[in-house]
Order: C-alpha cells, then sequence, then structure tokens
C-alpha cells in the first residue's frame, strides 16, 4: 500500500473475522499520515465503535491531554490507530485468532507512515 486510504479500501466492510458481527464501525485510526509518532490501543472501545474514531472516550481524553499539555503536541501532529479495528464484544480482551486477522493491516498502516 502506498497510501492509508488505499489502505483502508482494502479493508473496505471486513468481515475477515469474528468481530464483524459485533461491531458498528470499523475503527480504522486518525491522525498525520507523516506522523513521527503514532500511539497503538489494544482495540476499539463502545465510544470509538460508535464514532469510527480511536480513543474518543475516556482513555481518548487522557491521551489527548497527555499528547497536549504534557508533549506539548496537538492530536492532530501524531497518528492513533488500535491493533484491531473492530470492538471486541464487551469491550473483552482481543482474541489471538482476532490479532492475527487484523494485525497485519496495522502494519501496513505503520510502513505507510512510516514514524
Amino acid at each position: 500500500m502506498t497510501t492509508l486510504a488505499a489502505l483502508r479500501d482494502v479493508i473496505g466492510d471486513c468481515r475477515r473475522c469474528k468481530l464483524a458481527s459485533h461491531r458498528t464501525n470499523i475503527v480504522f485510526g486518525v491522525g498525520n499520515p507523516r506522523a513521527r509518532l503514532v500511539f497503538v490501543g489494544e482495540a476499539p472501545g463502545a465510544d470509538e465503535d460508535l464514532r469510527g474514531e480511536p480513543f474518543v472516550g475516556r482513555a481518548g481524553q487522557l491521551l489527548t491531554e497527555i499528547i497536549t499539555k504534557g508533549m506539548g503536541l496537538s492530536r492532530d501532529a501524531v497518528y492513533i490507530a488500535n491493533v484491531i479495528k473492530c470492538r471486541p464484544p464487551g469491550n473483552r480482551n482481543p482474541e489471538p485468532d482476532e490479532v492475527d486477522t487484523c494485525e497485519p493491516f496495522l502494519i501496513q498502516q505503520l510502513a505507510v507512515i512510516r514514524p
């Protein structure tokens, strides 16, 4: 992949694992596609699933505060993604097969961004 948009198109309406039937939105990632710094979470939560954007709930508010107040950067200066792109039911930890299915997309995101 040469762009994040192209990678997102490849993911499409992903049905590659059992999480697809539980999600509202795929949570691909947001931020600067040329970021020097990338934050990677484990999996989207309920707020992220509803908005289709990583780290928008309480953990996201804390992360934004760390980025802006602690690091002196804007949230738009970094890139934020998750290992898996769909919320596990009940916010449980991702299972190994789910990580195995989705992790290649994270690796490709990082290859495009080159933080």
